[in-house]
């Protein structure tokens, strides 16, 4: 399975609160953390709904 490399570029203050609970279900919780996730349906789906506040590359 490949894998993709999730940064949070933008905060999340006066964001929506669904889009607060995606960026922690993704474990993000500050600007400029990295995580590496698998590129499953969920993820990408969730990674789609805060696109604006996130940068995604492969890893």
């Amino acid at each position: 399975m490949s894998k993709i490399k999730v940064k949070q570029i933008k905060s999340a203050i006066k964001k929506p609160q669904n889009q607060k609970r995606t960026l922690e279900a993704l474990g993000l919780r500050k600007i400029g953390q990295v995580v590496e996730h698998d590129a499953t349906p969920n993820i990408l789906g969730m990674v789609n709904k805060v696109k604006h506040l996130v940068s995604t590359e492969e890893a």
